[in-house]
């Protein structure tokens, strides 16, 4: 039974139970496994309440990495929640771009799955991910313009940029403004590659800002998240060499697939999607040399797999891989 893997990325610990102990990679997240170096090294006072000031500087820091004013921007503890109360304020009807995303089905209540190619066509509220998850298509610049165009009335555009941070063309967050019906998701854990921080920003005209802080109320992060979100963002050095970094072992990644007869699907850097005849089998194949992956329940011949950390680690993927 592969459920709790197959639900979201991540579970090692109920990996180890069912396929036993050992030297575990983690190929099943998504998640940058090059993560910003700063925190380990930081200091916080736990017995103060986090700084208001902080905070807004936390925002002002992101909204410059972002190319947004920073009024346009909110803090909330990870993106999920931001999906969330967001999907509360803008209401239905709506439609979402599937597959991706399980959250995406569940922000606005009654929300209906469409493909993408017909999302075109379709003038309400509209729910994507920008690469989208777990398929890594990536929607260009001209596409997204014509999507926001196309909004009429009560409709918004909700685009979830968890995984924009790799490539800063593919963000449409600097089209936020009060006249525009654009809210915009972005994700600190991923790419920076600290999901436990609990990190993420909704960019939206103020109207949804204000409402969203009215929300949230006092104190909605830690002191940790903020200084470390903080210091990360203005880090501009490591973000441009992860930026490379990234790119180059998913290209290598590509060739270790691509040699062992697999096409390689995606345009994150992060991940890459495979279709194989039995996927859950090449999963369980995986574990039990200790690599998870992630397969999904509903497209059983999709697994994705995120980067391995280095060459070690490739090499254990790509003997596993042949190993069959």
């Amino acid at each position: 039974m592969i459920t709790p893997w197959a639900w979201h990325g991540g579970g090692i610990e109920a990996a180890k139970r069912r396929f036993g102990n050992g030297d575990w990679i983690d190929l099943s997240t998504g998640i940058n496994p090059h993560p910003w170096p700063g925190a380990a090294a930081m200091v916080f006072d736990w017995q103060r309440l986090p700084d208001p000031d902080a905070l807004a500087q936390l925002e002002a820091v992101a909204a410059t990495c972002f190319g947004v004013d920073a009024r346009h921007v909110c803090a909330v503890p990870g993106s999920e929640i931001g999906l969330r109360l967001t999907g509360t304020l803008v209401g239905g009807p709506a439609r979402h771009i599937a597959p991706s995303y399980r959250t995406h089905g569940e922000m606005v209540a009654g929300s209906a799955p469409i493909a993408p190619e017909a999302a075109s066509g379709y003038g309400g509220t509209l729910i994507l991910a920008n690469p989208n998850n777990p398929d890594g298509r990536v929607t260009g610049a001209a596409a997204m313009q014509a999507l926001l165009d196309r909004r009429g009335p009560g409709g918004w555009l909700l685009v979830d940029e968890a995984f924009a941070d790799t490539d800063s063309a593919t963000s449409i967050a600097a089209l936020v403004d009060d006249g525009q019906r654009l809210v915009v998701f972005r994700s600190f854990g991923k790419f920076f590659g600290l999901a436990g921080v609990r990190l993420g920003f909704v960019v939206a005209p103020e109207v949804i800002i204000v409402a969203l802080r009215k929300q949230l109320g006092a104190w909605p992060l830690s002191a940790a998240a903020i200084a470390i979100g903080t210091a990360a963002y203005a880090d501009r050095d490591w973000i441009a060499a992860a930026r490379r970094r990234l790119a180059d072992e998913a290209v290598t990644l590509d060739a270790l697939l691509t040699r062992l007869g697999h096409r390689p699907i995606g345009d994150c850097p992060l991940f890459r999607l495979i279709d194989v005849d039995d996927a859950h089998a090449l999963f369980e194949r995986l574990a039990r040399r200790a690599i998870l992956t992630r397969p999904f329940m509903d497209q059983p011949r999709w697994l994705r797999i995120g980067l391995p950390a280095d060459a070690a680690a490739r090499a254990r993927l790509e003997a596993a891989l042949v190993d069959g």
